[in-house]
């Protein structure tokens, strides 16, 4: 993904609050890239392994989790705005075991809009925001599918 002076400096302060969490820096995310619409995030397996040998399911809802919070992050600091982000709620489906590093990508549900999600927090200080997050093989094919809902409220 192409970057922007403005992204790969917002990327870093990204990196940074991933990093300042022992949680996530336990996890290992490595941010690859964004192009100001969505959000890639990988990790190694062998820290998210299970019994089985594959990604741990808790592993990958976490990761999906952050990937996710990460990118509301970044469009409201795009926006000049402070605002705590939690997730409000959220779905996941396991559809192939992982057997290779964790590949995630977040994005927009298709039916939200960063504007007028900005637009009413800017106007009521609090403001909802659905996205998805999907964990891609190496060949291509869907693995696991995030979907969630994000609250912004502001500082």
């Amino acid at each position: 993904m192409p970057q922007s002076a403005s992204h790969i400096q917002a990327l870093q302060r990204l990196e940074q609050r991933f990093q300042s969490m022992p949680p996530v820096a336990a996890m290992a995310p490595v941010i690859e890239g964004f192009d100001g619409q969505r959000l890639c995030v990988n990790a190694p397996l062998d820290l998210h392994v299970n019994d089985k040998g594959c990604a741990f399911g808790g592993s990958m809802v976490s990761l999906m989790t952050l990937a996710s919070w990460g990118l509301v992050t970044m469009q409201v600091e795009a926006a000049g705005l402070d605002a705590g982000i939690y997730v409000a709620d959220s779905q996941v489906r396991y559809l192939h075991p992982v057997y290779e590093d964790l590949r995630i990508t977040a994005e927009l549900a298709p039916s939200g809009g960063w504007d007028a999600f900005i637009a009413t927090l800017r106007q009521r200080r609090r403001a909802r925001i659905s996205l998805v997050a999907r964990l891609m093989l190496a060949d291509g094919r869907l693995a696991t599918d995030f979907s969630a809902r994000y609250v912004a409220i502001a500082r």
